[in-house]
Protein backbone atom coordinates (compact mmCIF):
# COMPACT_ATOMS: atom_id res chain seq x y z
CA UNK A 1 0.00 0.00 0.00
CA UNK A 2 2.51 2.55 0.73
CA UNK A 3 4.70 1.34 -2.17
CA UNK A 4 1.71 2.52 -4.56
CA UNK A 5 1.37 5.87 -3.01
CA UNK A 6 5.18 6.81 -3.72
CA UNK A 7 4.67 5.40 -7.05
CA UNK A 8 1.72 7.57 -7.77
CA UNK A 9 3.21 10.69 -5.80
CA UNK A 10 6.49 10.03 -8.13
CA UNK A 11 4.29 9.83 -11.12
CA UNK A 12 2.54 13.27 -10.35
CA UNK A 13 5.66 15.47 -9.80
CA UNK A 14 7.06 13.56 -13.30
CA UNK A 15 3.98 15.21 -15.33
CA UNK A 16 3.57 18.49 -14.01
CA UNK A 17 4.75 21.37 -16.58
CA UNK A 18 8.67 22.44 -16.91
CA UNK A 19 8.85 25.95 -15.68
CA UNK A 20 11.74 27.91 -17.43
CA UNK A 21 14.32 29.32 -14.50
CA UNK A 22 14.16 32.98 -14.11
CA UNK A 23 17.01 34.73 -15.98
CA UNK A 24 16.66 32.52 -19.58
CA UNK A 25 15.75 33.72 -22.64
CA UNK A 26 12.95 32.16 -25.49
CA UNK A 27 14.75 30.38 -28.48
CA UNK A 28 14.38 33.77 -31.16
CA UNK A 29 12.82 32.72 -34.73
CA UNK A 30 15.83 32.88 -37.71
CA UNK A 31 15.39 36.37 -39.74
CA UNK A 32 14.11 35.98 -43.20
CA UNK A 33 16.50 36.30 -45.87
CA UNK A 34 15.85 38.60 -48.97
CA UNK A 35 17.81 37.73 -52.03
CA UNK A 36 15.83 39.55 -54.19
CA UNK A 37 16.93 42.86 -52.73
CA UNK A 38 20.48 41.71 -52.24
CA UNK A 39 20.60 41.22 -55.88
CA UNK A 40 19.16 44.16 -56.83
CA UNK A 41 21.71 46.38 -54.79
CA UNK A 42 24.07 44.34 -56.85
CA UNK A 43 22.73 45.20 -59.69
CA UNK A 44 22.69 49.23 -59.34
CA UNK A 45 26.15 48.98 -58.07
CA UNK A 46 27.56 47.42 -61.14
CA UNK A 47 25.28 49.56 -63.24
CA UNK A 48 26.29 52.87 -61.61
CA UNK A 49 30.45 51.38 -62.48
CA UNK A 50 29.04 51.03 -66.12
CA UNK A 51 27.97 54.48 -66.14
CA UNK A 52 30.86 56.00 -65.05
CA UNK A 53 33.32 53.75 -66.90
CA UNK A 54 31.73 54.86 -70.12
CA UNK A 55 31.51 58.49 -69.00
CA UNK A 56 35.48 58.05 -68.87
CA UNK A 57 35.91 56.17 -71.96
CA UNK A 58 33.52 59.46 -73.79
CA UNK A 59 35.68 62.04 -72.64
CA UNK A 60 38.96 60.16 -74.50
CA UNK A 61 36.74 60.66 -77.42
CA UNK A 62 36.38 64.10 -77.22
CA UNK A 63 38.65 67.17 -79.13
CA UNK A 64 39.74 70.34 -78.92
CA UNK A 65 38.30 72.63 -81.61
CA UNK A 66 37.73 76.06 -82.39
CA UNK A 67 34.81 78.22 -81.71
CA UNK A 68 34.00 81.21 -83.01
CA UNK A 69 33.41 84.48 -80.33
CA UNK A 70 32.41 87.44 -82.45
CA UNK A 71 30.91 87.92 -85.73
CA UNK A 72 33.68 87.56 -89.16
CA UNK A 73 32.10 88.74 -92.24
CA UNK A 74 32.96 87.78 -95.68
CA UNK A 75 36.51 87.85 -96.76
CA UNK A 76 37.77 88.19 -93.24
CA UNK A 77 40.06 86.31 -91.04
CA UNK A 78 38.91 84.78 -87.64
CA UNK A 79 42.08 86.98 -85.92
CA UNK A 80 41.30 87.04 -82.22
CA UNK A 81 37.67 86.29 -82.15
CA UNK A 82 38.61 82.48 -81.08
CA UNK A 83 38.52 79.98 -78.32
CA UNK A 84 38.90 76.20 -77.66
CA UNK A 85 36.14 74.39 -77.00
CA UNK A 86 35.71 70.67 -76.34
CA UNK A 87 33.71 68.58 -78.55
CA UNK A 88 32.56 65.06 -79.03
CA UNK A 89 34.59 63.67 -81.89
CA UNK A 90 32.57 63.47 -85.28
CA UNK A 91 34.32 61.82 -88.48
CA UNK A 92 31.29 63.26 -90.26
CA UNK A 93 31.89 66.48 -89.39
CA UNK A 94 35.00 68.77 -90.74
CA UNK A 95 35.85 70.35 -87.42
CA UNK A 96 38.89 73.08 -87.19
CA UNK A 97 41.17 71.62 -84.40
CA UNK A 98 42.87 74.04 -82.09
CA UNK A 99 46.42 72.58 -83.34
CA UNK A 100 44.78 74.34 -86.49
CA UNK A 101 44.66 77.65 -85.51
CA UNK A 102 47.55 79.21 -87.16
CA UNK A 103 47.07 77.74 -90.64
CA UNK A 104 42.85 78.88 -90.18
CA UNK A 105 44.15 82.89 -89.92
CA UNK A 106 45.57 82.95 -93.22
CA UNK A 107 42.33 81.96 -94.64
CA UNK A 108 39.19 84.15 -95.57
CA UNK A 109 35.41 83.58 -94.70
CA UNK A 110 33.39 82.14 -97.05
CA UNK A 111 30.47 84.37 -96.17
CA UNK A 112 28.95 85.42 -92.41
CA UNK A 113 29.82 84.06 -89.26
CA UNK A 114 28.52 84.49 -86.53
CA UNK A 115 29.71 84.61 -83.14
CA UNK A 116 28.81 81.44 -81.05
CA UNK A 117 29.78 78.97 -83.91
CA UNK A 118 31.79 75.84 -84.30
CA UNK A 119 34.12 76.39 -86.93
CA UNK A 120 34.23 73.96 -89.88
CA UNK A 121 36.53 73.59 -93.04
CA UNK A 122 34.15 74.76 -95.38
CA UNK A 123 33.51 78.28 -94.04
CA UNK A 124 36.79 79.48 -95.16
CA UNK A 125 38.96 79.68 -98.37
CA UNK A 126 42.48 81.00 -99.16
CA UNK A 127 39.88 83.90 -101.29
CA UNK A 128 36.79 84.78 -100.01
CA UNK A 129 34.00 84.41 -102.92
CA UNK A 130 32.14 87.42 -103.88
CA UNK A 131 28.36 87.29 -103.75
CA UNK A 132 26.29 87.36 -106.41
CA UNK A 133 25.37 91.61 -107.07
CA UNK A 134 28.24 92.71 -105.17
CA UNK A 135 31.25 94.44 -105.97
CA UNK A 136 34.93 95.39 -104.31
CA UNK A 137 35.91 98.89 -105.07
CA UNK A 138 39.73 100.07 -103.82
CA UNK A 139 40.41 103.36 -102.05
CA UNK A 140 43.07 105.51 -101.26
CA UNK A 141 41.95 107.94 -98.67
CA UNK A 142 43.78 110.77 -96.50
CA UNK A 143 43.88 110.82 -92.83
CA UNK A 144 40.20 112.30 -91.52
CA UNK A 145 38.89 110.61 -94.88
CA UNK A 146 38.32 107.66 -92.45
CA UNK A 147 38.14 107.08 -88.87
CA UNK A 148 40.97 106.33 -87.15
CA UNK A 149 39.17 103.15 -85.37
CA UNK A 150 38.10 101.36 -89.15
CA UNK A 151 38.74 97.76 -89.36
CA UNK A 152 38.31 94.96 -91.42
CA UNK A 153 34.58 94.07 -91.45
CA UNK A 154 33.08 97.30 -90.18
CA UNK A 155 30.23 98.84 -92.20
CA UNK A 156 30.70 102.26 -93.36
CA UNK A 157 28.85 104.44 -95.53
CA UNK A 158 30.90 106.57 -97.93
CA UNK A 159 30.12 110.17 -99.28
CA UNK A 160 31.39 112.66 -101.60
CA UNK A 161 33.18 115.18 -100.30
CA UNK A 162 35.22 118.59 -101.47
CA UNK A 163 34.81 121.16 -104.46
CA UNK A 164 33.78 118.86 -107.13
CA UNK A 165 33.14 122.09 -109.84
CA UNK A 166 36.58 120.94 -111.92
CA UNK A 167 36.34 117.53 -111.87
CA UNK A 168 32.72 116.72 -111.96
CA UNK A 169 31.99 118.07 -115.62
CA UNK A 170 33.03 115.04 -117.27
CA UNK A 171 31.79 112.68 -114.72
CA UNK A 172 28.11 114.87 -115.17
CA UNK A 173 28.26 113.77 -118.72
CA UNK A 174 29.15 110.32 -118.61
CA UNK A 175 27.21 109.05 -115.38
CA UNK A 176 24.03 111.32 -115.81
CA UNK A 177 22.26 111.83 -112.52
CA UNK A 178 24.44 109.43 -111.21
CA UNK A 179 27.17 111.79 -111.25
CA UNK A 180 25.51 113.93 -108.53
CA UNK A 181 25.44 110.73 -106.13
CA UNK A 182 26.37 111.73 -102.35
CA UNK A 183 25.82 115.23 -102.38
CA UNK A 184 23.73 117.05 -100.75
CA UNK A 185 24.34 114.95 -97.36
CA UNK A 186 23.07 111.49 -99.09
CA UNK A 187 25.38 109.15 -99.19
CA UNK A 188 26.99 107.55 -102.28
CA UNK A 189 26.78 104.32 -100.70
CA UNK A 190 25.09 103.49 -97.24
CA UNK A 191 26.08 100.26 -96.34
CA UNK A 192 30.02 99.47 -97.60
CA UNK A 193 31.72 96.40 -96.11
CA UNK A 194 35.20 97.18 -95.24
CA UNK A 195 37.17 94.08 -96.47
CA UNK A 196 40.33 95.32 -95.86
CA UNK A 197 42.60 97.85 -93.72
CA UNK A 198 45.97 97.87 -94.30
CA UNK A 199 48.63 97.82 -91.55
CA UNK A 200 50.06 100.67 -90.21
CA UNK A 201 53.44 99.11 -89.79
CA UNK A 202 52.51 97.00 -93.13
CA UNK A 203 53.92 98.03 -96.50
CA UNK A 204 50.20 99.11 -97.82
CA UNK A 205 50.43 102.65 -96.31
CA UNK A 206 50.99 104.57 -99.92
CA UNK A 207 52.43 107.68 -97.68
CA UNK A 208 52.32 108.90 -94.29
CA UNK A 209 48.79 110.18 -94.85
CA UNK A 210 47.17 107.66 -97.14
CA UNK A 211 45.74 104.18 -96.70
CA UNK A 212 44.69 101.91 -99.30
CA UNK A 213 40.91 100.66 -97.95
CA UNK A 214 38.84 97.92 -100.08
CA UNK A 215 35.25 97.72 -99.62
CA UNK A 216 32.78 95.91 -100.87
CA UNK A 217 29.47 97.70 -102.18
CA UNK A 218 26.30 96.79 -104.30
CA UNK A 219 27.06 96.17 -107.76
CA UNK A 220 24.61 99.26 -108.83
CA UNK A 221 27.27 101.55 -106.61
CA UNK A 222 30.04 100.41 -107.73
CA UNK A 223 30.71 102.88 -110.71
CA UNK A 224 29.91 106.05 -109.01
CA UNK A 225 31.86 104.88 -105.83
CA UNK A 226 35.00 104.23 -107.95
CA UNK A 227 34.90 107.80 -110.22
CA UNK A 228 34.54 109.58 -106.77
CA UNK A 229 37.32 107.68 -105.57
CA UNK A 230 39.74 108.10 -108.11
CA UNK A 231 39.18 112.18 -107.38
CA UNK A 232 39.87 111.85 -103.72
CA UNK A 233 35.91 112.78 -103.00
CA UNK A 234 35.32 109.76 -101.17
CA UNK A 235 35.25 109.77 -97.33
CA UNK A 236 34.29 106.41 -94.82
CA UNK A 237 32.06 106.89 -91.95
CA UNK A 238 30.94 104.31 -89.40
CA UNK A 239 26.97 103.61 -89.21
CA UNK A 240 25.40 101.46 -86.92
CA UNK A 241 25.38 97.79 -87.58
CA UNK A 242 28.73 97.47 -86.82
Amino acid sequence: MKIQERTGAGNNRSSAPVQPTTGERLPSPPRERKPALAALAVLLILVGALGATMLVLRAGDRIEVVKVTADIQPGQSVGKKVESVLVAEDSGVNYVRWDQLEALKNLKAKSTIYGGTLVIGEMFARKASLEPGKAVVGLSLKEGQYPQTIEQGDLVAAYQVGNSGSSSSNDDTDAGSSGSAGTGGTPIVSDARVTYVPDDSGDATISSTNKRITVTVDESDAAALARAAAANQVALVLVPGN
